[in-house]
């Protein structure tokens, strides 16, 4: 594994419940902007699927993945409804829903 990976799947690990990021704001806080597309492969073969909550990670717009590694782009809204995330025509409202790492600061 990588310094890159292991930074991306420490930061998706932060994402609380009930929230999403999108992969651009993955790659600014593991300390690699302008890495999006490398944190979408990343999280496509990540190792630790039940601790590294990739399902919370989507698309710039708020979509979902269309090629989600763990049961395709159903089973990504599957378990971001489970998570308490709205899910409308397979996209999230990032205004009420995108996470905010300075939050869990509060």
């Amino acid at each position: 594994m990588t310094e890159f990976q292991l930074a991306v799947y420490q930061t998706v690990q932060k994402i609380p419940s009930g929230r999403v990021a999108t992969y651009a704001q993955i790659a600014r806080e593991a300390g690699y902007p302008g890495a999006a597309r490398a944190v979408g492969n990343a999280l496509h073969i990540n190792p630790f699927p039940d601790t590294v909550p990739c399902f919370r990670v989507v698309h710039a717009d708020g979509s979902l993945c269309s090629s989600f590694a763990f049961g395709g782009i159903a089973s990504q809204r599957e378990l971001l409804v489970e998570d308490g995330v709205a899910v409308v025509n397979y996209k999230i409202n990032l205004a009420e829903y995108q996470w905010d790492p300075g939050e869990s600061l509060k």
